[in-house]
């Protein structure tokens, strides 16, 4: 397969992306540190994140090497070369992001003594080198696989070894995402349930023998895990739509070639840009003193959005005179857009108050409106995401889909950005009150810490958006090579697939959220043990053993983070060797509906217990100490490892199976025929 030189403009895009990254990293060092108490906080949340990865990354190292040879023994050596690049960039995105997140924390506490505006530049901008770093990975790693398996002509099609690729980042992500998600919910709900509920000191209290860990696990989490996750969406919708670009052809029938699958690299290019304009018009705006943080996060979506729309217009009429391009990749922007502010709207709107209101019942009322909350949060969604397919069906068939999901992650850099301005602004609030700053800081962080929380869930709706797009373009081109045509009813097999399908995200959800109560559990009795028998530590005067907590949150997420991540990767050879081909395109076509559906629910309804705890300590209904207070700590405790551990798994789960599912079908083809 032939390539044009105008090829070489995304690896070298994503090279100066790279750059950019770190421009945005040296600007957010060269802030002040501030004095020693906070610094030394700050570095034990560092030490704790960086301790915990480089465990991670040698548990899945292991299991990476023998996946790598299986892929060497199955296919061929070029598919483990991919395999092994694209778990790599998502462990690099995830781990640059964190890196810098944890050095920023104390610097925003420091800086809040400023001002809140000088407080939220210095968040923000530890926030862009998480989303810098995974749009310019992901550009760079794509185009450069691309072009060196095009020019070195080592495979007939160079587009099949994308998919290693894709596998990749999506295997580095599921141990990312559940490792990170066992350990920072773990810690969290041990925390919270001994030493607010039980004992009753504040959130963040230097008392409690688990607040390092809990610190540490919004970076391991949220950042890290975050980044891995979202990069592999980035990554697999991007493949899905070079491969479905391959065979796209013109309104006059002809083929695009070289056109059809460079278009998805340009979208992302014109996403970079708008992005990197919204960052830059959202730093300018807030030196202005005159926006708030949370006006300043949605201007910087917006900005974002409507610049990649500009772009993919000029692309549309000069590159490929063809407006379905437009249409259907800002279908799926729109889609994301509005799905974020359903996000926004139940997770921190009127149903947010009707939560924390039924909290003066008890706890009982309050789940039970939360839990309807989510199921509500999740219906309007699915149906947008259902039409914005059929929009972007009609514009340009399964190709449209693949580009409506590529134009809705074409934001990945403002989007990720703000979800990882969260757990530092989050952070920054529990190095105030660990060290006893004046309350004026406290309340400086706690308002970008609302910020977060919201942009977040916004961040999580964008993802699981893209999922729906990536995952059943990744569907029709398995469906396409294993010669599965439609998905029929009324063969047993395809129904029996259905069923498994959809029972699969629920099966993957259990373990991780057993483990995130196996965990919290012993972290639980770790914090019990250590108020009874160190003498001193409940009035301050002797520290707790932080170090103990963490240990146990760390081993706690290692011992069980393997299993589900096998499941997800053994399941598509289970379903072939025993049911089919075709029962497996019935498995994932289960698997993302009930995959999406459960994700969103999760994500928001733990979003929105989030927040009605928050709305109660900040005053409403009885505030801190009230029945409505305790409820509410309770409701967040449930809902913890729902919004941060098996809804955000679920997103990579969906992907990856269907990425996998692709990749061996030359493999699946020699057993059942």
């Amino acid at each position: 397969m032939s390539v044009s030189s105008i090829a070489f403009v995304f690896p070298i895009a994503g090279l100066l992306g790279l750059l950019l990254t770190f421009y945005f990293a040296r600007v957010t060092m060269s802030k002040e540190v501030g004095p020693p108490e906070i610094a030394k906080f700050s570095a034990f949340i560092q030490e704790g994140a960086a301790t915990f990865l480089r465990r991670e990354y040698r548990v899945m190292a292991i299991v990476a090497v023998f996946f790598a040879a299986f892929l060497v023994v199955t296919l061929n050596v070029y598919m483990m070369f991919t395999f092994l690049i694209g778990a790599g960039t998502s462990v690099l995105a995830g781990y640059i992001g964190m890196t810098i997140a944890t050095r920023t924390n104390g610097r925003t506490t420091f800086a809040a003594r400023n001002g809140l505006t000088h407080a939220f530049d210095v968040a923000f901008s530890g926030g862009t080198v998480l989303g810098m770093a995974a749009i310019s990975l992901g550009i760079l790693g794509v185009s450069s696989i691309y072009l060196f398996f095009s020019l070195m002509k080592l495979v007939p099609n160079p587009l099949t070894v994308l998919t290693g690729y894709s596998i990749g980042a999506s295997f580095a992500a599921i141990f990312a995402r559940i490792g990170g998600g066992i350990y920072t919910k773990a810690a969290d709900v041990g925390a919270d349930l001994v030493g607010k509920v039980e004992v009753g000191i504040p959130e963040d209290d230097p008392r409690n023998p688990a607040v390092i860990a809990d610190n540490v696990g919004d970076n391991v989490g949220d950042v890290a895990g975050m980044g891995a996750d979202t990069y592999q969406a980035y990554v697999d919708t991007s493949i899905a739509a070079l491969i479905l670009g391959a065979s796209a052809t013109s309104i006059s029938g002809t083929s695009l070639g070289e056109k059809g699958i460079l278009l998805p690299l340009w979208i992302l290019l014109a996403g970079m840009i708008g992005s990197v304009l919204a960052i830059v018009a959202v730093k300018a705006l807030t030196h202005t003193g005159k926006v708030g943080p949370e006006m300043l996060l949605r201007l910087g979506m917006v900005i974002s959005g409507g610049t990649t729309l500009l772009g993919v217009l000029l692309l549309a009429i000069f590159y490929l005179g063809d407006l379905r391009a437009f249409y259907a990749a800002s279908s799926g922007l729109i889609a994301g857009v509005v799905i974020g502010l359903i996000t926004d709207y139940f997770t921190s709107g009127r149903p947010v108050d009707a939560i924390a209101r039924s909290g003066e019942s008890g706890a009982a009322t309050l789940l039970i409106t939360g839990l309807a909350v989510g199921m509500q949060s999740a219906t309007l969604p699915m149906l947008i995401l259902g039409l914005s397919m059929i929009a972007a069906f009609r514009a340009w068939g399964i190709y449209g889909i693949a580009l409506s999901g590529v134009g809705l992650l074409s934001i990945l850099g403002i989007t990720l950005t703000m979800d990882a301005y969260g757990p530092i602004a989050d952070n920054a609030g529990g190095i105030a009150q660990m060290t006893r700053q004046h309350p004026s800081i406290r309340r400086i962080t706690d308002r970008l810490d609302a910020a977060g929380n919201t942009t977040a869930a916004i961040a999580k709706a964008f993802a699981v958006s893209a999922t729906a797009a990536a995952a059943l373009s990744l569907l029709t081109a398995y469906s396409e090579a294993t010669k599965v045509r439609s998905l029929d009813i009324r063969d047993a097999r395809v129904m029996a697939g259905l069923l498994i399908g959809g029972a699969f995200p629920a099966l993957v959800s259990s373990m991780t959220l057993k483990a995130v109560g196996r965990t919290a559990g012993l972290i639980v009795a770790e914090v019990r043990r250590q108020f009874k028998e160190i003498v001193g530590l409940r009035e301050g005067k002797v520290p707790p053993n932080y170090q103990r907590c963490i240990d146990i949150a760390t081993k706690g997420a290692l011992e069980q983070l393997v299993a589900p991540c096998l499941i997800a990767v053994a399941a598509p050879f289970v379903l072939v060797l025993s049911l089919g081909c075709e029962a497996l395109a019935g498995f994932l076509g289960g698997n993302i509906v009930s995959g999406i559906f459960l994700a969103i629910f999760m994500a928001n309804a733990g979003g929105a217990w989030d927040n009605a705890k928050k709305r109660i300590e900040a005053g409403a209904y009885g505030g801190k100490g009230s029945l409505a207070h305790l409820a509410s700590v309770v409701g967040d405790t449930v809902g913890d490892p729902l919004k941060d551990t098996a809804g955000p798994t679920l997103n990579i789960l969906v992907e990856l199976v269907a990425a996998v599912s692709l990749a061996f079908v030359p493999l699946f083809l020699r057993f059942v025929h």
